[in-house]
C-alpha cells in the first residue's frame, strides 16, 4: 500500500512538474563570439629560448655543408695553390670573378642592417581598444554596448532569433544589425559553443520569464566594426572579465574560451 501511494504522488509530481515547465516560457537568443587570432607567434619565454637554442645546434651539427660552404672551401685550397706557384692565375677573370668570400661579406653587411620588426603598435601605445591591430600575439574578442533591461553592457553581440529561423541564421544576422555589414567573419560551425539562461525582472515579464543564449564560435577575416554603429571594444581574455560585470555570465562564457 504504502509503495502504491509513493509511487502515485511521483506520478503527480512530475506531472506538476511538467506542467510547471510547459507554462514558462523563454525567448531564445543567439549570440556571437568573434576572435581575431593571433597576428604573430609568441614571444618564448627564458626556458624556450634556451631550449630552441639547443635545438638549432644540434640541427647545425648533424647538418650537411652546403654548396656555398663547399665552394668557399675550394677557393681556399685554390688561392693556396695559387700563392705557391703550382697553378696559374687566368688574369682575364682573376678580377671580375665573385668569390664565395665576397658572397658571405656582402650577407653580414646586409644583415647589419636588418632589423626585428616592433611586436607592438602605435594602437598598443595609445591603448586603442576599438583597434585590431594591438596585442599582435593574442587572440582578441570583440565585445559590444547593448541595452539589457534598463541598462547598457558590454556583451558578446546577441540579438533574438525570429520566427522560421535556424540559430545559426539569427547568430549571422545579428553580427549584421550590430556590427555592420563591413565586418566579414567565418563561423566554425552550425552547432552552439556555448550556453546561457537567465531571468528577467519580475517587473519586466510579459509573455516570457527569461532568455536562453546560444553562443556561435567565429573568426576574423576582414573589416572593421563602423564606430557609428556601436560602441564597441576587441580584448583579450585577460581584460575580459574586467568589462563583463555579471559573474554569471562571465562564467558561461569561460567555459568556452580557450
Amino acid at each position: 500500500m504504502l509503495r502504491r501511494l509513493v509511487q502515485v504522488g511521483a506520478r503527480e509530481l512530475s506531472r506538476a512538474q511538467s506542467s510547471t515547465a510547459t507554462a514558462e516560457k523563454w525567448d531564445l537568443y543567439a549570440g556571437v563570439l568573434v576572435e581575431r587570432l593571433p597576428v604573430v607567434s609568441k614571444s618564448l619565454n627564458p626556458l624556450e629560448k634556451q631550449f630552441q637554442d639547443l635545438l638549432w645546434r644540434v640541427e647545425y651539427e648533424n647538418s650537411l655543408k652546403s654548396d656555398h660552404e663547399l665552394k668557399h672551401e675550394r677557393e681556399i685550397v685554390q688561392a693556396e695553390l695559387i700563392k705557391q706557384g703550382k697553378i696559374q692565375v687566368d688574369l682575364e677573370d682573376g678580377g671580375s670573378k665573385q668569390t664565395a668570400q665576397d658572397l658571405k661579406d656582402a650577407y653580414v653587411e646586409e644583415l647589419k642592417k636588418f632589423q626585428l620588426g616592433s611586436r607592438t603598435t602605435p594602437d598598443d601605445q595609445a591603448n586603442k581598444t576599438t583597434s585590431t591591430n594591438r596585442c599582435l600575439e593574442d587572440t582578441l574578442y570583440l565585445l559590444v554596448k547593448q541595452k539589457l533591461g534598463q541598462q547598457e553592457h558590454l556583451i558578446l553581440p546577441q540579438g533574438k532569433r525570429e520566427e522560421g529561423e535556424s540559430m545559426r541564421q539569427t547568430a549571422e544576422r545579428v553580427l549584421r544589425e550590430r556590427c555592420g555589414q563591413e565586418l566579414q567573419v567565418l563561423f566554425y560551425g552550425n552547432a552552439p559553443v556555448g550556453f546561457h539562461k537567465y531571468k528577467y525582472p519580475s517587473n519586466q515579464r510579459t509573455e516570457s520569464v527569461g532568455a536562453k543564449v546560444f553562443f556561435y564560435r567565429a573568426s576574423l577575416r576582414s573589416g572593421q566594426v563602423p564606430e557609428k554603429v556601436t560602441k564597441f571594444e576587441w580584448l583579450p581574455k585577460e581584460a575580459l572579465n574586467g568589462k563583463l560585470t555579471n559573474a554569471a555570465y562571465a562564467e558561461s562564457v569561460n567555459k568556452f574560451l580557450l
